[in-house]
């Protein structure tokens, strides 16, 4: 067990440098060093020292390859990155889960008590509770613990500052209660349950198992229940592109129903073709209802599948290109992926608010600035957040600076890929 003081002087020592190097890059262990502290801080500000205090990091995502193709049984390519939700908690005698994130107002979830429950949809207690609650339908061991954490995630950006949180509740229940038998694949699933029982949201698994697996990753979901994982060995720092995530200012405030109107939509052309999923048709049975399906689910679901069944198909062609370090044939891939979500998917802007476009505008200046040399296509659900962009190095301060006279300073991220997904810091 480590006390407080125990992790402070561990932290003040360089204990977790090397971790801290891994998860964040070399640059920033010594701020992220500090972040852990002022979070160690935090917490004894609101509860007091602890016996038994355990530190804990899950990760954001990026969305490289696969847009809207999880909840349909298809492939995805993704990457877990070096922004995060950490931790600093304490398990409890009660039998309650206290949560303080910072900026907000404690959660307190009994455990007694862990109904879904309608009025908490859209906030972070059912999270809270939805994990609890499938960690206990699991038969694994929950019981109480307080916590105070610390996100960068940038929320509503598509890099999925809520599946990271709920990564992160359930690395803390794995490892504080469970000897970390609990392997990433089934958090990621305990996660998912959350969000879409508990939270109201219809999200597919990738977020999830992005975040909790953690490195570059391509995920087949043939078969949900038992996702085919397999680690994508690129090194991006060798491209001579840098990631950078741009930031619109959008949110995804009640933007539930533009989210369910996709996978309701393709799952009403898969009913009219006879299948359960899209994963299971292809375009030849489309082409051929294509008259009926227009009447009977109307024009945008046909598209909607058409992006499908090219973006399921375009993933492979991604995963292949990077294995063969061909970055410019992944490009052009990556530039196929944005014109199918913006022409086909449709999830570049939301229809009750279409003055506000601000990525369809980003898009716009990417293509203007990295035109025949970089890359650019929305990232994540879409219809506000962020864009990612492979941008060479020689062009970064330009695109940063086009991107910030519009978006405002600080909207333009440089981040990296992080080779670990949820993960005890301090054990």
């Amino acid at each position: 067990m480590n006390s407080t003081q125990t992790i402070l002087n561990k932290l003040h020592s360089g204990t977790f440098d090397a971790l801290f190097e891994k998860l964040y890059g070399q640059a920033a262990v010594a701020s992220q060093r500090d972040r852990y502290i002022d979070a160690v801080n935090s917490y004894t500000a609101l509860y007091g020292e602890e016996e038994d205090l355990w530190l804990f990091s899950a990760p954001g995502r990026t969305e490289i390859g696969g847009n809207h193709t999880d909840h349909n049984h298809g492939c995805v390519l993704a990457g877990s990155v070096n922004l995060d939700v950490i931790a600093v908690a304490a398990p409890t005698k009660d039998h309650c889960i206290c949560v303080k994130s910072a900026g907000y107002d404690m959660d307190t979830i009994d455990l007694a008590d862990l109904q879904v429950n309608q009025t908490q949809y859209n906030r972070s207690a059912a999270l809270i509770r939805g994990v609890a609650d499938r960690f206990c339908q699991l038969g694994y061991t929950v019981n109480g613990f307080r916590a105070y954490t610390v996100s960068n995630v940038l929320k509503g950006s598509g890099l999925s500052s809520s599946a990271a949180f709920e990564v992160l509740i359930g690395t803390i229940l794995n490892h504080m209660f469970n000897n970390g038998t609990v392997d990433p694949i089934e958090i990621a699933k305990i996660a998912q349950y959350a969000e879409n029982v508990h939270f109201g949201k219809p999200c597919g698994l990738m977020d999830q198992m992005a975040s909790s697996v953690g490195g570059i990753i391509t995920i087949d979901f043939a078969d949900p229940e038992s996702p085919i994982v397999e680690t994508v060995d690129f090194d991006f720092s060798q491209s001579g592109h840098h990631l950078s995530i741009v930031d619109v200012g959008g949110n995804h405030a009640d933007l539930t129903g533009e989210y369910a109107d996709i996978t309701d939509e393709m799952k009403a052309i898969s009913r009219e073709l006879g299948v359960s999923f899209l994963r299971e048709t292809n375009y030849e049975e489309l082409l051929t209802k294509i008259s009926s399906l227009r009447k009977v689910c109307g024009d945008r679901a046909v598209l909607r599948a058409f992006h499908f069944l090219a973006e399921n198909d375009r993933v492979q062609k991604e995963v292949a290109a990077l294995k063969q370090g061909d970055f410019e044939t992944f490009k052009r891939l990556i530039i196929e992926s944005g014109h199918s979500s913006f022409e086909y998917l449709q999830n570049i802007y939301a229809n009750a608010a279409v003055n506000c476009q601000g990525i369809s505008l980003a898009l716009a200046l990417a293509q203007r600035v990295l035109n025949g040399k970089g890359a650019w296509r929305v990232h994540g659900g879409g219809f506000g957040g962020t864009t990612q962009n492979f941008v060479p190095i020689q062009l970064v301060e330009e695109f940063t600076k086009t991107m910030e006279t519009v978006f405002g300073k600080g909207s333009c991220h440089i981040l990296s890929i992080r080779p670990l997904g949820g993960v005890c810091v301090s054990k």
